[in-house]
């Protein structure tokens, strides 16, 4: 060993190489996004310990453009060079010593082995060696080992799709370039941040130079970035294309991604000419196992997790024997990647690029049919199997865990829609209803309950109606989700059939589900007897059934009739407390913050009694931050600041929850619950004494909760109102109608502090007539303060003028009052002229003797709004519409909509 040593140092001496590698390739252009990633791969270099480094990601993230610019930056840390040697042409790994010694100019010495040879030039040489696209000589990976350890000076930097698994390897993972956040306001000054933005515009400029990032261009610039994955490669492709077509017009034919991202500069390799060519080249590099197993996986939305890909092989007939070490060759490729999400089971994704070849690829095998209907048949048992889940103690995890495969949830709903003829379009129909009902109670707790109408909207018109089991059950979910939405007609009308089709079936479940919707639209008509009848036998039949869960929900609601008519809060109470026990046993969470906050509402809105409120409203906060419903959070901490305003004038606790709740509102995009809170901080501000502040607050207020939620996708909470009325209409989530009198009353006691009593008397006038029209009462936990507000004005003012200025604030509509800041005009028996005030709601307007409600009414009507569209617009309730309408028939003598819309055309109303 010692002479064999001495050889190799005698003859490295008399070797000819010169010392001096070849120049590394020269770029053009600048390295755009990749800072941070050049420090850390310095960093790790600048080690010792690491002397094999391999960069690994998909074709065209980068990989050779940052290694070779590291290479440069480099140099000065390595006496003897940097030297880049492209693996590209060789696909054997025998061939990797050879081509070494070849690009570093080493000639062969007679009687010594490649591996002998680059030890004996190399061993002092404080060297780096780059070597590219390592990939397709994998195999060969063992001898790097090999020369690090006969070359103690040398380190070798490695680009590479898989990764090496030696165990001297430093692996680093180059992601895509950072991207723009679609859900925020896209200027083009904010996306400018993005990486991916930037090589955009710096690669069109290139070839563009007028070219310019403007607000007309910037959202779909921004988009295409997202769908091209933050891939500079593909970047590179699609700016190449902009002196032809626009950012607007590319990113819509970016459906033929394929053919549309080709071109690329003449000195790139073959495979990175077209965007094609360069996942090809990977997929090519894969065996049989591999490839197949790549081909089913894009069929998933968004990612999956082991089980998922488990199922799709045995589903879609094609079993794989270990199809964990498959993903993991899948992963060493970087074909797919591994989430960073922390959950119970890893769970992989594959970029949008990758995705469409590879369904791609499963057309063209005719894999792609049964692997959809395996994706589908997998989701649906994830369903079934998280519908009893979601009434447990594993509820919030289950919850989490639906979100994340939503996506995919949704892919399997849209497969099962898909219009096909005979039995195979019966068998996707009944996955469609299956799937769509199994997640009931998903839909209502998660933001996605218009979408998961939308889906039961396009089932039910899609299958004819069938007496079974299933058709009874997609009718009682598809009630309770109606009515959850505050749709209490359509909710009524799919209740009333499901019960019909129960009774039928004698489907006792689906009997006690249908009843309990009835009684809650009954509650809404304000007809207590019925709902009080109808949630009794429900509730009879869920306890029958010990169906602990629902029983629940029933008990909520008979406390509702029990409180609603009359007051009864001990009734309610007792109803309420049996729920929570019964939530308890489940280990619902969600049922048990519920019942907390109700409790709290009851006690401080119901029973006037802030102080015994608290407890209750901070549990379900607690409950609800545990859990991660930040709806629930908001909502809690804005009852509970309420409290402690209310009970014991904490103006510091209250401004400091109220705060935090508005941000979470912000943050959710809510504008009625920023309004919410805004209330609170209006009301501290006011009582110290802040007005001006307040009266913006007010003003905010008001326009946001007029403004009001487009999507009604907020989890169902409980409002305050709802111990403020008589429950004859219920609020719709995310109705804002029934807190606009609140708001209204606030103001004017701001501006009455501030001199203005006479236009607080109209604002308080103006309120009052709100009230009435949405049967909605002043609770007495605020009549103290609202009275005492109203009496010192009253001082302020006079009498005379104070109830003139309420009288006029009556007649008013909401835009009407707000804007009448003016003096008062005080009524005479002979008017010398039109009054300052506008007059809206005079005695009569018709011929018939409509009130200019009824006239207001009449003219919506005719338009084509629906009951429920019409009291959002004049902020009444339904049941109120409903009684103009009545009223309204019969003065004209009309019985239905289309007379009465000629009616209103005949007297010139519209």
């Amino acid at each position: 060993m010692h002479d064999e040593q001495e050889t190799r140092s005698t003859k490295s001496t008399r070797h000819p190489w010169q010392g001096v590698p070849p120049p590394l390739p020269v770029q053009f252009t600048p390295l755009i996004g990749r800072e941070q990633d050049v420090a850390a791969i310095c960093g790790l270099l600048g080690r010792p310990d690491v002397r094999l480094l391999t960069l690994t990601g998909s074709g065209g993230v980068g990989k050779t453009r940052l290694a070779v610019h590291l290479g440069t930056s480099l140099a000065k840390d390595f006496v003897d060079g940097v030297s880049f040697i492209s693996l590209a042409p060789i696909s054997d790994p025998d061939l990797l010593l050879p081509t070494i010694a070849e690009h570093l100019s080493i000639k062969e010495l007679e009687g010594l082995s490649l591996l002998d040879l680059l030890q004996l030039v190399l061993q002092d040489k404080r060297l780096l060696l780059l070597l590219d696209n390592f990939e397709q000589i994998v195999a060969a990976a063992p001898q790097l080992e090999h020369l690090l350890a006969l070359c103690p000076q040398l380190t070798i930097l490695v680009t590479s799709r898989a990764v090496l698994h030696l165990q001297a390897e430093q692996v680093f993972p180059v992601a895509p370039l950072a991207l723009p956040d679609l859900s925020k306001d896209l200027t083009p000054e904010g996306i400018a941040q993005s990486a991916a933005v930037a090589l955009f515009v710096q690669r069109t400029r290139s070839q563009l130079p007028s070219f310019q990032l403007t607000a007309a261009n910037a959202r779909a610039i921004a988009e295409l970035c997202v769908r091209l994955d933050g891939l500079p490669l593909a970047i590179e492709l699609a700016a190449a294309r902009v002196r032809l077509l626009p950012p607007q017009a590319l990113l819509a034919r970016l459906s033929q991604r394929g053919p549309l991202l080709t071109g690329g500069p003449r000195t790139s390799p073959a495979r990175q000419q077209t965007l094609r060519n360069t996942i090809q080249w990977s997929y090519d590099l894969l065996g049989q196992e591999e490839q197949a197993l790549f081909r089913r996986l894009a069929v998933f939305v968004d990612g999956w997790t082991l089980e998922a890909a488990e199922a799709l092989g045995q589903g879609a007939g094609t079993v794989s024997p270990d199809v964990l070490n498959t993903l993991a060759l899948l992963l060493d490729n970087s074909l797919i990647q591994q989430s960073e999400q922390e959950t119970e089971e890893p769970r992989f994704l594959m970029l949008q690029t990758l995705r469409e070849f590879a369904l791609e690829m499963l057309a063209t095998t005719g894999e792609l049919e049964a692997t959809q209907q395996a994706h589908a048949a997998y989701y649906l048992s994830l369903a079934e199997q998280a519908e009893a889940e979601l009434e447990g103690p594993r509820q919030v995890k289950w919850l989490e865990r639906l979100e994340r495969e939503y996506d995919n949830l949704r892919a399997a709903l849209r497969w099962a829609l898909e219009p096909r003829p005979g039995e195979e379009g019966e068998q996707r129909r009944e996955v469609a209803l299956r799937l769509w009902a199994a997640l009931g109670e998903f839909w209502i707790r998660s933001s996605h309950l218009s979408e998961g109408r939308t889906f039961l909207e396009r089932a039910l018109a899609a299958s004819p109606r069938a007496a079974s089991a299933l058709w009874a059950k997609v009718l009682s979910v598809a009630a309770n989700l109606a009515g959850v939405q505050g749709d209490m007609q359509r909710a009524e009308v799919l209740a009333e059939e499901g019960l019909a089709l129960s009774r039928q079936l004698e489907d006792q479940a689906g009997i006690a589900s249908c009843l309990c919707t009835l009684g809650i639209c009954a509650l809404h008509r304000g007809d207590y007897g019925q709902a009080r009848a109808h949630l009794q036998e429900s509730a009879a039949l869920f306890r029958a059934r010990g169906n602990k869960f629902s029983l629940g929900w029933a008990l909520v609601f008979q406390g509702v009739t029990e409180h609603a008519p009359q007051g009864q809060h001990a009734g309610a109470r007792a109803h309420y407390e049996e729920a929570l026990a019964l939530f308890r046993d489940l280990g619902n969470v969600g049922g048990m913050a519920q019942m907390h906050f109700l409790l709290g509402l009851l006690l401080c809105y119901g029973q006037g009694d802030a102080l015994s409120a608290r407890p209750f409203l901070e549990e379900a906060c607690r409950i609800f931050r545990e859990a991660g419903q930040l709806v629930g959070v908001a909502f809690s901490l804005i009852r509970s600041a309420e409290v402690v305003l209310l009970g014991q004038g904490n103006l510091a606790a209250a401004d400091v929850q109220a705060e935090e709740a508005l941000g979470l509102f912000r943050e959710l995009s809510y504008k009625g619950g920023m309004a919410e809170a805004l209330f609170v901080l209006a009301r501290v501000q006011a009582r110290q004494g802040n007005y001006p502040v307040a009266r913006r607050h007010y003003e905010e207020i008001l326009m946001l909760a007029r403004e009001g939620d487009e999507q009604r996708n907020i989890p169902p909470i409980p409002f305050r109102v709802e111990y403020s009325r008589d429950y004859a209409a219920l609020p719709s989530e995310g109705d804002e109608r029934w807190n606009i009198p609140f708001y209204v009353e606030g103001l004017a006691e701001v501006v009455a502090a501030q001199g203005e009593g006479a236009w607080a008397a109209r604002l308080w006038g103006a309120a009052e007539t709100l009230r009435e029209d949405l049967h909605a009462p002043l609770l007495a936990i605020f009549r103290t303060e609202y009275e005492r507000a109203i009496a010192t004005a009253r001082t302020h003012v006079g009498e005379k003028l104070f109830a003139a200025a309420w009288t006029q604030g009556r007649a008013m509509t909401l835009e009407q009052v707000l804007a009448a800041q003016g003096a008062v005009t005080m009524p005479t028996t002979a008017p010398a002229g039109p009054s300052s005030v506008p007059q809206t709601r005079k005695a009569s307007t018709s011929p018939d003797g409509l009130t200019a409600r009824e006239v207001e009414v009449l003219r919506l009507v005719a338009q084509g709004l629906t009951n429920e569209q019409v009291a959002q617009r004049l902020i009444i309730s339904p049941r109120t519409v409903d009684t103009h309408l009545t009223s309204m028939y019969s003065k004209i003598g009309v019985s239905s909509r289309v007379a009465a819309t000629r009616y209103a055309m005949e007297h010139h109303l519209l």
